[in-house]
């Protein structure tokens, strides 16, 4: 019964996810209209990231946790993808992680997948692209036996900044509670 039940939150979650998609075709439309595999090149380098990571998403929770460090981006695949290396650390630990972005000329669209040196995982991908100077990207996942919908937006960008925001939502999308938050500040080769 209790993995009936899983399932079953999962495919709605799906299904939501699938329904917030639907109603993005406008932007869907218009990503597929150019070719975006060069999205992310503004971001190769290495780049000062301050982070501020809620401790228990979704759980009423509102105590944050900071942590600075590097991200390292670099493309791969002869720049149809990039390879983030993320080194952060605070009073309360140490993260490092890569994500992989991976561009599908198809769809015309990116797919992001972050693994944790931690635990060694990878995470479900999120799938999006770039509009106007700000990418969104969105997916699901479980979150303590839960399915969940993760949206992660990319904005601010500048030649030398950017903001990263993850969030989580359990009711398939009406709301949303961050729980991610990093501002990143390029390092040129003299600093």
């Amino acid at each position: 019964m209790q993995n009936a039940l899983r399932h079953w939150r999962h495919s709605a979650c799906l299904l939501a996810l699938l329904a917030m998609t639907a109603s993005a075709q406008p932007l869907q439309a218009a990503t597929a209209q150019r070719d975006g595999q060069h999205d992310f090149d503004w971001e190769f380098g290495t780049w000062k990231t301050q982070v501020r990571r809620l401790t228990r998403p979704l759980s009423g929770s509102r105590d944050w946790v900071e942590y600075t460090g590097t991200s390292v981006v670099r493309g791969v695949l002869d720049d149809r993808a990039n390879l983030v290396e993320l080194r952060i650390e605070g009073p309360s630990g140490r993260i490092h992680g890569t994500s992989l972005r991976l561009y599908n000329p198809q769809t015309r669209q990116w797919n992001i997948n972050y693994a944790s040196a931690g635990n060694g995982m990878l995470t479900r991908p999120l799938y999006g692209g770039f509009q106007g100077g700000r990418g969104e990207f969105y997916g699901a996942e479980d979150l303590d036996g839960r399915a969940i919908l993760v949206r992660f937006v990319i904005s601010d960008i500048t030649p030398d900044s950017a903001r990263f925001e993850q969030a989580y939502s359990a009711d398939g999308g009406r709301t949303w509670e961050s729980n991610w938050i990093a501002v990143d500040t390029r390092i040129r080769a003299s600093e």
